[in-house]
């Protein structure tokens, strides 16, 4: 079986999102005083490769501890768009060149190559978005979620969060931000998972997201 990594290490000193903090990294207990070693890990809930449910927007929505085991995994297709360049957008024409496969995949995986860019300034640039009719295409259809390699669903420079708002509204969705790697998972369905901690009452959590091939 062949298995790839789709997700950023999470460390010190890594990219987070503007206005929050990264990860600290305290030694709690160590081999030598206490036979065992032991750290204190201290991060936003949405560092690194993350998922967030509708919760995340909207109070009283569904969280990630709320949703079954099975919303985390399932079949996944990544939609090539690296041709894009700084500021355009992601189309329904984009997902519709994959025609029957964009249509039974339960994850829309978007591929812009930004996770080239992890690491530098660079990656918090004016990265390719869903435009609204292509979200609107994945709230009408049967997706367990959505995932991209870049920050976020919404532009940096959209605070207001337009399209999160706009998935989040009314449908039981995930969104998966920060995914490296999709270059290698070919043109097919594939097996993907991106199971969260299953924290009380979660608004997002960092997951290890992976996609895998049977033989």
């Amino acid at each position: 079986m062949k298995v790839i990594d789709l997700t950023h290490t999470i460390q010190e000193g890594m990219p987070v999102y503007p206005g929050t903090e990264p990860p600290v990294f305290e030694p709690a207990n160590s081999y030598e005083i206490d036979g065992f070693r032991e750290t204190r890990i201290s991060m936003f809930t949405h560092t690194g490769t993350h998922i967030d449910p509708p919760a995340h927007l909207f109070a009283g929505r569904t969280t990630l501890d709320s949703f079954p085991p099975e919303q985390f995994i399932g079949r996944a297709l990544v939609i090539d768009c690296r041709e894009l360049a700084e500021g355009d957008a992601i189309t329904l024409g984009h997902i519709r060149k994959y025609g029957e496969l964009a249509e039974t995949a339960d994850f829309l995986l978007f591929y812009t190559g930004w996770d080239a860019r992890w690491g530098t300034d660079a990656y918090f640039g004016d990265y390719p978005c869903l435009d609204m009719e292509a979200l609107e295409y994945v709230i009408r259809g049967d997706y367990k979620g959505i995932g991209f390699d870049v920050i976020g669903l919404d532009p940096i420079a959209d605070t207001d969060l337009t399209r999160h708002k706009k998935l989040f509204a009314e449908k039981d969705i995930v969104n998966i931000e920060n995914l490296k790697n999709l270059g290698q998972c070919g043109e097919g369905l594939f097996w993907f998972s991106c199971f969260p901690l299953k924290t009380a009452d979660s608004d997002g959590s960092p997951v290890r997201a992976v996609a895998w091939f049977m033989p």
